[in-house]
This record gives C-alpha cells, structure tokens and sequence, in this order.
C-alpha cells in the first residue's frame, strides 16, 4: 500500500462524513497517473503554490494602489489569508483541509492588476466581459505552463469558479473558501484603512460593533468561531443570523467609507484609463504578445479575450512599465 492509499484511508477513518474525501475525487480533466506520496486535493495545492500567476499574486493591488508604507496588504497576503482562515474553519469540523487551501490559494490566480480597478476596466472595454473568478479557472485550465494547464481535480475548479457571494459551490470545502474570502478581505480592509488614517475602530457602528466586536481581531475571532459553531456537525457551512446581518451591514459600511472613498480610490481612475489604453494597444498591435499566446488564435480563441489574458497576468508593477515603454517619452521616465 502506498503512503496516498494510506492517507486515503486515514481521511475516511476520521474526517467528518460531510468531508470530500480525496479517495472520492471526480477527478481531472485528463487522466493521469497518481501519486504514490500526495492525494490528488494535496497535489493541486502543490501545482498552484508553484505556478507563475501565484507568483505574481505579491506585486497585483488588493485594495489601495501604491500605498506609502510596507504592510499593505497585497493580493497574495489577502490569498493567504484567505487560506488560513480557511484551514481554521476546516480542521475545527474535520474536513478536507487540502482541498479548502488549494481552493483559497488558487481563488484570485486570474486577478488583474490594480484590483478591482483592473477588473471593471476590461469589463467594460472587452466585448467577451472579464470577471476574475472566471479568468482564475481559465488560468488553471488553459493558460499555466505554456497553454497545457494545471489539470487541477473538479472540486478545486469549481472551488476557485464560485468563490463569489453569487455562487455556491457543490463542496463544504469549496463554501468554507467562499465566506472566508470576505471575512479575510473585510477584516485586512479595515485594518489597512485604519492603518491609513482613513477609518479609526470608534467609526464601526455600536449596531454592529456590539455583535461582532470593536476591534479588527475581535471580529475575526468572532466570524470564525461563528461559523464552526453554527455548521458543526451539519451538512452546511454558514453564519448565525445575527453575525451574517452584522457582516453584511460591515461590508455596506465598508463600501461607503473605504471602497468608494474618493480619498482611498482617487488613483483608480488613472489605472482604469491605463488598462483600457493597453488593451485597445495590443488588439491593434497583436503581433507584440508572446508567440504562446498568438498562437492561440489557431485553436479558435478570440483575439480580445487572449488580450484580456495577457493583461491580467500582468503585475501592477510590469503593467505600468509597458504603458511607460509605450507612450512615455524615454527622457521623461522617472
């Protein structure tokens, strides 16, 4: 018996019945041999941990765009956030704590550059649309390791596609990573807005503040321990009544005063117009992408979306550097 078909049976002796098991996996889209070592779950965590767009997580905005300080969250700090709070959720009910992390570390893969900024701006200027969720799966499927993919399991895919409020997954693994996204992005959100003068802990609602608590740490704790409490020994992961209504009315606060403050976002703008500029550039200039990605045209891939590929694979960092190349005279940069 291999050292897999022995952690196999070892999560079928203990994991909760409600647990995805690896053992039960619906599997890849194409077949391949398994590992004598890792179950299919740890495997995927693997191939995501090690592939080029997790990577780029470290330079892609979170939330603010060029934050004057170090300890700014940014898109790879949130997915590992994410992922720990995930991990938390998943060991205090006894379930698959692989598949909950390679779902978390593989849910904002396809993110754009400049946040949600670099999200509405190819959007709105690709006909196909862009949505990152989307665009993670795509990542996975069809754009690492030279067009081949990651060939990750159907519980991860599907983890990684419906991580959004809109969606649900079809595993507790999979919505465990669903409501640690915004429980992760709300607490490190707030904490960075106060970080940057532009919340204080006294501006949290009494309302909400004597649900969930008045600190940063406190509502974390509190979110986590609510959803073990509530989903333990059930075929369901969620919140109480009470915690879902706070956090809800604390993303509405946050979206009032950090997520559409001009103050915060008053960069955005310009990283619209820069996105928007690059990709009408590359649809008029196709033949400047890589030779991986024009080649894709020949397997019937529309031209704007592989414009949409190469642009959110782009860090914040690179993205401004071709848009300097492009249209800023050399003797004007820096």
């Amino acid at each position: 018996m291999t050292i897999r078909e022995q952690l196999e049976l070892w999560e079928k002796d203990y994991l909760s019945p409600y647990a995805t098991l690896s053992m039960h996996s619906r599997g890849r889209e194409r077949e391949e041999e398994q590992c004598d070592i890792r179950p299919v779950f740890q495997r995927d965590r693997d191939r995501i941990l090690h592939c080029k767009s997790f990577r780029r997580l470290k330079d892609k905005t979170q939330v603010f765009l060029t934050p004057e300080g170090d300890h700014y969250r940014t898109r790879l700090t949130h997915t590992l956030e994410v992922s720990q709070n995930a991990r938390t959720i998943a060991k205090a009910l006894r379930l698959n704590e692989d598949l909950v992390e390679a779902i978390a570390l593989g849910h904002d893969l396809g993110h754009t550059p400049f946040g949600h900024a670099g999200e509405r701006a190819l959007d709105r200027i690709c006909p196909y649309g862009f949505e990152h969720n989307v665009q993670s799966v795509r990542t996975v499927e069809r754009l690492e390791k030279g067009g081949q993919g990651l060939n990750l399991t159907a519980e991860v895919r599907d983890g990684i596609l419906n991580h959004q409020m809109a969606s649900m997954p079809f595993t507790l693994e999979g919505k465990i990573v669903r409501l640690s996204d915004k429980i992760a992005y709300i607490h490190h959100d707030m904490d960075d807005a106060i970080r940057g003068g532009i919340l204080t802990e006294r501006d949290v609602p009494r309302e909400i503040g004597d649900v969930i608590g008045y600190t940063t740490g406190e509502r974390l704790d509190h979110f986590i321990h609510d959803i073990v409490t509530t989903s333990f020994e059930t075929d369901d992961i969620r919140m109480s009544g009470p915690v879902a209504d706070a956090m809800q009315k604390l993303r509405s606060f946050m979206f009032e005063r950090v997520y559409q403050n001009p103050e915060a976002k008053s960069e955005e703008s310009k990283a619209e117009m820069l996105v928007e500029t690059l990709y009408i550039h590359y649809l008029k200039h196709f033949e400047e992408l890589p030779a991986d990605m024009r080649r894709m045209v020949d397997t019937g891939e529309p031209a704007e979306k592989i414009v949409c590929d190469y642009i959110s694979a782009m860090t914040d960092r690179f993205a401004i550097a071709v848009y300097e190349e492009l249209y800023i005279p050399k003797s004007w940069h820096g």
